[in-house]
């Protein structure tokens, strides 16, 4: 089947119906042909602060587009705003897109909105997207799994919807029991974040990354370490958006950071012991 084939089978945008759809980190390659379909035939693009101005160009021309974007410190639609919007439109004959950075429904309120339309009666369609914590790592040469490393990661939020730290987490359990640490918006309270889990008994030592603004072209990567965390990213001048890991995994950068080597012309390469640790274990 060839790609015009596949087009033709997507699935209708019916109006009066609304599509929560993911637009990935922010490169538009990661789009999916769903979120393209969708983009290519709304009437009206409701859009979050994070999706990239590329994706947004894919829109037909003629397509009605609405910011309502949330931004931390900054004057922000509230969310129950955003939902009646979406059933405002829909119920006008409109085809609705709500495009939402990442994946609608990993830290993307995807799921309050989707309820708000079954409480009003309004169809619509969900469609996943790549998420920053996988993606945007990704881009940065950072896998969340090795086998070398960890067979299990941890997703979490660095502020809750009141913008402070989380207390509902079990910052115990993610510290003694989450090789890896993937934190979504956790750059305000990352020196507080840091000292939790040094104190629940990680190593300040242990490697951390900054993956701001990725998959795009503005994309800065800074490795460091807990104990050096908030200093770091102080002295970097970095700022959100970010995505933040701890772990042993970053360490894997130094040998596969695909990215910066094709901008660079750098080969990359294995260290030897490394290479052989890996030999022993295959």
């Amino acid at each position: 089947m060839d790609l015009a084939a596949i087009t033709d089978a997507l699935p209708r945008f019916e109006p009066g119906h609304v599509w929560l759809v993911g637009a990935g980190p922010g490169d538009p390659g990661l789009l999916t042909l769903h979120a393209i379909n969708a983009l290519r035939t709304a009437d009206v693009i409701v859009h979050d602060a994070l999706v990239n101005a590329d994706c947004l160009a894919l829109a037909a021309d003629d397509a009605a587009l609405e910011y309502a974007g949330k931004r931390g410190g900054k004057p922000s639609p509230k969310q129950r705003d955003i939902s009646l919007r979406l059933v405002e439109l829909a119920r006008a004959g409109k085809r609705v897109l709500r495009l939402k950075g990442g994946d609608p429904f990993v830290f993307g309120r995807g799921g309050e909105e989707a309820l708000s339309l079954v409480e009003h009666g309004i169809p619509f369609r969900i469609v996943p997207g790549v998420t920053a914590g996988i993606g945007g790592l990704s881009y940065a040469g950072i896998p969340v799994t090795h086998r070398d490393t960890n067979h299990n990661v941890t997703f979490l939020t660095g502020h809750d919807a009141t913008g402070v730290m989380p207390d509902a987490i079990d910052w115990a359990g993610v510290a003694c029991g989450s090789p890896v640490i993937v934190m979504y918006m956790a750059m305000k309270h990352i020196g507080t974040i840091a000292a939790r889990l040094v104190a629940e008994g990680r190593s300040p030592d242990e490697p951390v990354a900054f993956v701001c603004n990725a998959t795009t072209a503005q994309q800065q990567v800074l490795e460091t370490t807990l104990a050096r965390a908030e200093t770091d990213v102080a002295a970097a001048g970095l700022s959100p958006p970010a995505i933040v890991v701890v772990g042993e995994v970053v360490r894997l950068r130094a040998a596969l950071d695909w990215r910066g080597a094709l901008q660079d012309g750098r080969t990359l390469t294995v260290d030897p012991l490394k290479k052989r640790a890996r030999d022993r274990s295959a």
